[in-house]
């Protein structure tokens, strides 16, 4: 049986492309993850969450482990709604679908947005797995430079521009993470917040907002795009994983009810009841805000550790932009090939990700790299830092 005639063209096109998550390589024994983009097992609230359901269980007994769920889904909900008010962000109940993680949330809007004729703008570099949803969708995008104030709105303005004059087809939508990028740190200013604003006005395209990160601040906040509009134009996407636990699956995203509605009508029942109403619990049960001024003063201490590392033990030749937040150091060695160093960087027992995976044009990444400082201790930091200066050397 000839499997592959059985699928239908739009699902043939996709599968062409490298399959998900190739990007991750295999560690070494005792390797320091300084390429592992999630929290340090220290930093997982293990003993909160297990009393958490506990307390679920002892107060609603099977009612958690139905298809319907317990009651406290909808009271996440609410406190996601509680949450984006602290941001300036007003939705209603009808303006924001719980999924699960972000991931989901950007696949569901790529459904509902996106065909194969669909242009996107994508941010060079952007966050790799986004990228490969994206990529399942369509092959037409418009990659758009950042630097060190986030993506550079006048390039994108000149190139929307450009498209109108000639009569090009302009974009359905920016993908954009304004706030400590993934991959670069970097967080977009609030002149260019105001832009790329006024450009989705005048040029009629939808902004979905990746603020997966927006918590971890380290010394003041950003304001997100979607507390800055008046159309409806953004779709803005958040997550619990970075603050609380990746697996648990809880992120959402908030916009317009229309578009919930038409996100809604894909997603169906694909939650996660059980671990909904256990975030429910735990958030019930937890200062968050003391929770949070311990990640930010902990993540912060380890950026810095990072930072005074490159500078002591890397090359001159080497540079970086200094994150306010997030998770990431994004780096640029000038002349090295990042994906073929890796395997030397592996053998010496440090890991990092090569800045290719972060392009739609691989080549333009060659001679960068992300390193995260949010699962390895201050220790292992400084030690892998001087393996890696020692293999760039």
């Amino acid at each position: 049986m000839n499997v592959e005639s059985f699928f239908p063209e739009n699902i043939k096109t996709p599968l062409k492309n490298d399959p998900p998550g190739e990007w991750m390589p295999t560690l070494p024994d005792k390797c320091i993850r300084l390429s592992s983009g999630f929290p340090a097992p220290t930093l997982v609230p293990v003993e909160q969450l297990k009393a958490a359901v506990i307390s679920l269980l002892e107060e609603e007994q099977d009612l958690p482990l139905h298809y319907v769920g317990s009651p406290k889904v909808a009271k996440l909900k609410e406190q996601i709604q509680e949450m984006l008010l602290e941001y300036n962000i007003r939705v209603s109940g009808d303006e924001l679908l719980i999924t699960s993680g972000a991931c989901q949330a950007i696949d569901l809007v790529a459904r509902i947005l996106i065909d194969d004729s669909t242009i996107i703008v994508i941010e060079a570099p952007t966050y790799m797995e986004a990228l490969e949803v994206f990529q399942n969708y369509t092959k037409h995008f418009i990659s758009i430079p950042i630097d060190e104030h986030g993506l550079q709105t006048k390039v994108l303005e000149e190139v929307l521009e450009e498209r109108k004059k000639k009569g090009l087809t302009l974009p359905r939508l920016l993908y954009t993470i304004p706030t400590f990028q993934n991959p670069t740190g970097t967080t977009m200013s609030t002149e260019r917040r105001k832009h790329v604003m006024k450009l989705a006005a005048n040029y009629n395209f939808l902004i979905l907002e990746d603020d997966a990160y927006r918590e971890l601040f380290f010394d003041k906040p950003s304001i997100p795009l979607k507390a800055m509009e008046r159309e409806g134009r953004v779709l803005y996407v958040g997550s619990l994983s970075k603050v609380v636990t990746t697996g648990m699956r809880i992120g959402w995203v908030a916009a317009t009810p229309e578009f919930i509605t038409a996100l809604a009508w894909f997603k169906k029942d694909l939650g996660h009841p059980f671990a909904q109403a256990t975030m429910a619990s735990f958030l019930e049960n937890t200062d968050m805000e003391t929770r949070l001024n311990f990640l930010r003063d902990t993540y912060k201490a380890k950026c810095e550790v990072l930072i005074s590392a490159l500078e002591r033990y890397l090359p001159k030749s080497v540079s970086w932009y200094i994150p306010e937040g997030g998770y990431f150091v994004w780096l640029n060695i000038a002349g090295v090939d990042t994906s073929q160093l890796l395997t030397e960087a592996l053998s010496e027992g440090v890991s990092y990700v090569p800045g290719e995976y972060f392009f739609l044009n691989r080549q333009d990444g060659k001679e960068f790299l992300r390193l995260s400082f949010s699962y390895a201790n201050q220790q292992d930091i400084v030690e892998g830092i001087q393996k890696l200066g020692n293999v760039i050397k």
